[in-house]
This record gives C-alpha cells, sequence and structure tokens, in this order.
C-alpha cells in the first residue's frame, strides 16, 4: 500500500521538476530581452547590451532548433514591445494595441530565427562568434521586410555612448552590433566553462568577452575629430508642435508658422548678440510646405543673410509632392533639394494600399510622396557639401554613406518627430545620428519639428541639445572634414561579410550535426551486434 501510493507522488515530483528548467530558461531569455532594452537611448545604460546576450547564451544553452526558437521569440518580444511603444503615441487610442503588438511580435521572429539557428552552430569550435554573426545575420533582412523594411533596434544602435561605438568607423553598425553581441556570448561560454576547472578551456571564450572591448577602448584615439577644411557655424531652428499624434494628418500642424516665428527670435538674438552668426540654419524635415515661388522663406533667409536648408513637402508640377530639403540662398532663393530616400511605410506610402483601406480608412487620408533617387548626393550650400538622412533614413546604412562618399563634409538629419508624443522615440533616433557621425567621421546637425534637436560632434558627442516639445534654437561650431573611414570605404561589404560567415557557420553546424547523428548510429549498430552476439 505505501508503496503503491509513493509512486504517484514520485511521478508527479518528476513532471514537477521537468517544466521548471524550462519555464526558467523562457524567463531568462525574456529578462534578457528586456535587458536589451534598457541598454537603448535615452538611458546610458550601453553596457547592460552584452549582458543581454549573455543571458540569451545561457537560455539556449544545449536547447535543439525548435526549443532555441522560442527563446529567441521571448527575448525578442521583450525588447520589441517596450522599445516600440511609441508606436501607440502614432497611432492613438482609437488603434488599440494590435499594430504595435503585431509588429513587435513580426520583429521577435527574426529573433527567433537566430535562436534556433544558434543551436546549429553551438558547438562549433569558437562558438561564440558564430553566435553573435547569426544575430547580426538577422537585422538584414530586417531592412527589407515587414513593409518595406523596419531596422530599428538595431544592436548597435544601443551604443552612442558606449566603448564599442569606435568601431563604428571600421564597420558601421553591423560591427558594433557584432562586437557587442560577440562579449555577451563569450561571457556566457566563459561563465559555463568555469564548472569546468580548466584554465586552458577558458581562454577562447574570455577572448570572445573581452577583445571587442578591448578593441573599442584601442581604437578611440584614433577617431578624428578636428577640422580638415575649415568648420562652420551651425543653426538648428525647433519651432515645436502640438502634442497630437495621428491627429496631425486630420487637424493639420501649423509647423510653418512657428517655424518662421522661432527663426525670427533667432535673428533677434543674433542681431543682439546673444549668439554668434550662423553660416548655415538648417530647418526640421517637413516644417512648410513649397509649391513655387515662397517670397515668405525668401525674406526669411535674406534677413538670416546666409544660407538655409528648408525642410519641405515640396509640391512637383504634376501636383506630386517629395519629402524634400532644398537648399536656399540669400539672394537667388531656391537651389538643389535633396529628396528622401527611404520613405515610411503607412506615413509617406502605403503598402498594399487597397488591403490596408480594408483594415482602415485612416490610409485614405495619406498622400504618398514621391521617392527621391539619391541625386544630388550631397548638397553645394554654404561654401560647402553637406549631406542628408531624413529622419526615418538615419536607421538605414546607405543615405549618409552615399553622401560621404559624395563628398559631403557636414551631415544633417532633419526630423519631424511630433507625431511620436513624449516617448523615448526621439532619443533612439538621436542615437542613431550619433552613430552615424562616428561611422563617416563627419559631424551632425538634428533639427527636430519638436525635439530631440542636437549638434553632434564627429566622435558622436552631443555639444547642444533641446528638450522635447519646446522651440528653441541651437547654435554651435562644428568641424568640416573630408576623411573618408574604413567603413565608408568597405561600404555594405562588411554586413555582406559578416551575412556571409553566419550562413557558413550554419552549413558547418548542419555537416557536424550529421556527423554526430551518424557516429550515434554506428555506435548504436555496434552495441546492437555485440549485444545479439
Amino acid at each position: 500500500m505505501t508503496t503503491t501510493a509513493a509512486e504517484p507522488e514520485s511521478a508527479a515530483a518528476g513532471q514537477s521538476r521537468a517544466w521548471r528548467p524550462w519555464l526558467l530558461r523562457l524567463l531568462l531569455a525574456a529578462i534578457s530581452g528586456f535587458v536589451l532594452f534598457l541598454s537603448f537611448a535615452p538611458r546610458p545604460l550601453w553596457w547592460l547590451a552584452p549582458f543581454a546576450f549573455a543571458g540569451l547564451g545561457l537560455a539556449l544553452y544545449r536547447r535543439r532548433f525548435w526549443g532555441g526558437f522560442g527563446y529567441g521569440f521571448a527575448f525578442g518580444l521583450a525588447f520589441f514591445l517596450p522599445l516600440l511603444t511609441w508606436l501607440r503615441d502614432f497611432l492613438g487610442a482609437g488603434f488599440g494595441p494590435w499594430p504595435w503588438l503585431g509588429l513587435s511580435a513580426t520583429l521577435a521572429l527574426y529573433h527567433a530565427l537566430a535562436g534556433g539557428l544558434i543551436t546549429w552552430v553551438a558547438r562549433l569550435p569558437a562558438a561564440p562568434i558564430w553566435m553573435a554573426l547569426l544575430v547580426i545575420a538577422a537585422e538584414t533582412p530586417r531592412a527589407w521586410f515587414p513593409l518595406g523594411g523596419f531596422p530599428w533596434g538595431r544592436v548597435g544602435f544601443s551604443q552612442p555612448d558606449g566603448a564599442y561605438l569606435s568601431l563604428a568607423s571600421i564597420g558601421g553598425a553591423p560591427l558594433v552590433g557584432f562586437a557587442v553581441a560577440l562579449s555577451g556570448f563569450g561571457l556566457a561560454a566563459l561563465i559555463l566553462r568555469a564548472r569546468e576547472h580548466d584554465r586552458r578551456a577558458l581562454l577562447t571564450p574570455a577572448a570572445a568577452a573581452l577583445v571587442p572591448l578591448l578593441a573599442g577602448l584601442a581604437l578611440w584615439p584614433s577617431i578624428g575629430t578636428g577640422a580638415q577644411d575649415g568648420s562652420r557655424t551651425v543653426a538648428a531652428v525647433q519651432g515645436n508642435s502640438p502634442d497630437s499624434g495621428l491627429s496631425m494628418f486630420v487637424e493639420g500642424a501649423d509647423l510653418r508658422r512657428t517655424h518662421l516665428a522661432e527663426s525670427q527670435r533667432l535673428i533677434g538674438d543674433i542681431r543682439a548678440g546673444k549668439v554668434a552668426k550662423p553660416d548655415l540654419v538648417v530647418w526640421p524635415e517637413t516644417a512648410t510646405d513649397v509649391d513655387g515661388d515662397d517670397p515668405a522663406i525668401d525674406r526669411l533667409v535674406a534677413e538670416f543673410g546666409v544660407s538655409a536648408l528648408i525642410g519641405a513637402v515640396y509640391e512637383l508640377p504634376d501636383g506630386r509632392a517629395e519629402n524634400a530639403l532644398v537648399a536656399w540662398d540669400p539672394k537667388t532663393g531656391q537651389g538643389q533639394r535633396y529628396t528622401k530616400q527611404q520613405l515610411v511605410p503607412f506615413g509617406e506610402y502605403v503598402p498594399s494600399r487597397e488591403l490596408a483601406e480594408l483594415v482602415t480608412p485612416f490610409v485614405r487620408n495619406i498622400d504618398e510622396r514621391v521617392q527621391g533617387t539619391g541625386d544630388p548626393i550631397a548638397l553645394n550650400v554654404a561654401g560647402t557639401k553637406v549631406g542628408a538622412m531624413i529622419c526615418y533614413e538615419a536607421a538605414y546604412d546607405y543615405p549618409a554613406r552615399d553622401a560621404v562618399l559624395g563628398g559631403a563634409e557636414l551631415l544633417t538629419a532633419p526630423t519631424n518627430n511630433a507625431w511620436y508624443g513624449r516617448s523615448e522615440m526621439s532619443y533612439q533616433q538621436l542615437s542613431m545620428a550619433r552613430l552615424r557621425a562616428v561611422e563617416h567621421s563627419r559631424a551632425v546637425v538634428v533639427s527636430a519639428t519638436s525635439g530631440v534637436s542636437a549638434i553632434v560632434q564627429p566622435d558622436g558627442s552631443v555639444t547642444a541639445s533641446t528638450s522635447l516639445f519646446t522651440a528653441a534654437s541651437l547654435v554651435g561650431q562644428v568641424p568640416l572634414r573630408t576623411t573618408t573611414t574604413l567603413s565608408d570605404q568597405l561600404g555594405a561589404w562588411t554586413e555582406y561579410g559578416l551575412d556571409g560567415a553566419a550562413l557558413a557557420a550554419v552549413l558547418a553546424g548542419l555537416v557536424s550535426r550529421a556527423r554526430i547523428r551518424r557516429r550515434a548510429e554506428q555506435e548504436m549498430a555496434v552495441g546492437e551486434n555485440r549485444a545479439g552476439g
């Protein structure tokens, strides 16, 4: 009787112990994803990012593909859900949480795929390298899908204040992200190997954890910040906007009026000697409409007495409109204009419009913008060449890189973030501009309608910035630089090289798994033959 009663209790206890490791791994993966979120702006906690990947590495230890897929999805979901809460500020309560939840889940699938594939390479020699490569390789298709690409939340964007940031001058955001992930997975391997009491076994994971960090620190002295072709005093005008989110599409916002008013205030401060007279004035993205001659902007720029870059919805003769940055001369008026190449889905164009209109009539209010061609690559203004990455383009590698290779000595990042409320979105975008500054060895002038505007030096440091939803102007001196970094020269080949190495690792992992399986089958067959004999 006693023995019979004990058996169900023992079975129940065994089942209880069986699910606990699974739950603990799931919790570890989710907590690690949230830790990665905490490493992003506006928090200067860049050093948390490697620990996030250390936690993910521990959660994936000795898992199979679908287990790794699930833990990777938990990691990605816990990261993207808090990172993208600004989507709810943009859309408002009327849409509910579904767009935010849907996009976060879709993006989390990339981490899920990386988690599954990591289980295939985790037994290869120098496993932390291949694991980190897979995390970064999963970022490449995110620039293509969903909705034409959404590269927000790349690992490298967590590092504007970090020791790894200098690596952007060699390989841009992909190399910075790879270094962060490698340190994390190396730390995880170090923790797991520490139980083996073999010092030699600690060398490889210790190197994986420390070498990327040390390389970043060692490279900092080579990051140039000095002027190579003189300097310019620049002004960024932030006229402010109502905090009305998506309602701006329906109600409109008098951005032109507020930016004209703030510009007049800045002119008054210049004449009063409160601030230095700038050589170049930069307005934010879509701060005004331009549909031909514009006497008011002509007069304003003439009052400044210097050239300006005016962010505008520029109407073409056929009635279509561009999101453009227009060079405006104080004597001759409108000149060259750069047209935004990377348009925002559901903001500047509607993917699958017919299907989208069945889901929400809101999209009928969206006038699609004409996509830019990248010509001119850089604008001739204020006696120099100036490159632009308008708003969303800061998340993509090619606009700033093409501008610098086209001769730009200074970069601008005009943006309209008024749609996103008092969220972290504007700070996240500023962190991208800071990485681009180091990546291309250029100062960056960030001019936002409602904040955060900033003047960023070539080493990624911010020398002046504004608050959210305030009318303000920044005036500061920036160096003009002509050097091209190794990152510029290598271009997209750095990313393609990392992706290729990741693919090779997956193939090697599959071959290794097949060999292990075949060896196990052979050993089993030998054992059965011996038992039969």
